[in-house]
């Protein structure tokens, strides 16, 4: 049975950062491709993708402050989310492409506020 549990989310004031970690379980972990999404209203967008092999892509509104990356001897996923600012505010999700519309973590809250 798939697991995403992902940790991490706060408050944090404008400018600063937050390390999301998704910890995966009931599959092989390195050898799918993940990603973090996020969702400010109702609707998720994508925030960042990691491949199996590493290669990284990213949404506009996180290249240059967020970095994903992943730790195949602890299953886990990581964002690293610097410069925050308050449109960063939402609940973000773990994505892993397994079963049918994939699979998703429970998601953690991140505010961006002063």
């Amino acid at each position: 049975q798939v697991q995403l549990v992902e940790s991490g989310g706060g408050l944090v004031q404008p400018g600063g950062s937050l390390r999301l970690s998704c910890e995966a379980s009931g599959f092989t972990f390195s050898s799918y491709g993940m990603s973090w999404y996020r969702a400010p209203g109702q609707r998720r967008e994508l925030v960042a993708t990691i491949s199996s092999s590493g290669a990284s892509n990213y949404a506009d509104s996180a290249k240059g402050r967020f970095t994903i990356s992943r730790d195949n001897a602890k299953n886990t996923v990581y964002l690293q989310m610097n410069s925050l600012k308050p449109d960063d505010t939402a609940v973000y999700y773990c994505y892993a492409p397994i079963g049918r519309g994939g699979s998703w973590g429970q998601g953690t809250q991140v505010t961006v506020s002063s």
